[in-house]
């Protein structure tokens, strides 16, 4: 059975009290918590997060890192920025990362997602390098017991699935999230999960609008309202035996706009009748 549930990131919350707060209204107490970064959540609690949030009682799935100096903005300025994209940039990541794996297991899961960049071409030089990096994130992360998650969206789906079958760590896998294929143009979302399916850990449902010109993100709207067949996706999910976690993400609009969005779309997704919510 899935577990709905929600990313904390979506309500721009800086506390686990304030989160406590939302999740009554939003319908569920499944949470996927991030670490504690610029790019997703400073925390107030610091330190004492894992302790805050344990207490709390919230039923959490797994964990989500960002590194400072991600620039979403544009697809270009993510493609430099992203992950380990950059050379210069990958050995404080990746003791950043190590960092995470403690926070992560201190939070009582197995499973951190992180953005791990764009996977250069066969025929790119950085390749080698790149996929070097990789394996030394996925080797830290099995040896403390967690997963690792990419996330989807920098590249079209075959191109991650040939990239984590060419690194072929354990620690290594995939969070499915059908808006970010279709917002940065790289293909169709159901199609993606059939390629993907083998890694699929974890699931981000979110909606999007496919790029109205090039070198621009697709338009993020409501979940039910974009071009992400998030239907089609959960049918597709469930056909391969898909039983983990699906959480809602927003990343547009103010807060009390999202609640109300993240609502609706825990509805959508429970009345799925692919999902048996637990």
């Amino acid at each position: 059975m899935s577990r709905v549930g929600v990313c904390s990131w979506s309500f721009q919350v800086s506390s686990i009290a304030e989160l406590e707060e939302i999740l009554p209204a939003v319908g569920t107490d499944v949470v996927a918590l991030a670490c504690g970064d610029p790019t997703h959540a400073s925390w107030v609690e610091g330190d004492d997060l894992p302790a805050a949030a344990l207490a709390a009682g919230m039923r959490i799935v797994g964990a989500m890192i960002g590194f400072d100096g991600e620039d979403y903005s544009s697809p270009a300025t993510i493609h430099r920025t992203g992950g380990f994209s950059d050379p210069a940039t990958r050995e404080a990541r990746l003791a950043r990362l190590a960092w995470a794996l403690e926070r992560t297991r201190a939070l009582g899961v197995t499973d951190l997602t992180l953005h791990a960049g764009t996977v250069p071409g066969v025929d790119d030089r950085a390749r080698a390098g790149f996929l070097d990096t990789l394996h030394r994130a996925a080797t830290l992360a099995h040896d403390a017991g967690v997963t690792l998650c990419l996330e989807t969206g920098s590249e079209p789906a075959d191109v991650l699935a040939a990239c984590l079958a060419e690194v072929a760590s354990p620690g290594l896998m995939v969070n499915f999230d059908p808006a970010n294929l279709v917002g940065s143009g790289h293909g169709d979302p159901v199609e993606a999960v059939r390629i993907l399916g083998p890694y699929i850990r974890g699931v981000h449902i979110k909606d999007a609008l496919p790029p109205a010109s090039e070198g621009v993100w697709g338009e993020e709207v409501p979940v039910g309202r974009g071009r992400a067949d998030i239907p089609g996706v959960l049918a597709t999910l469930a056909a391969l035996g898909y039983t983990g976690s699906l959480c809602i993400e927003r990343e547009g609009g103010t807060r009390e706009q999202r609640i109300r969005e993240v609502a609706a779309a825990v509805a959508f997704v429970r009345a799925s009748p692919h999902v048996r919510a637990e």
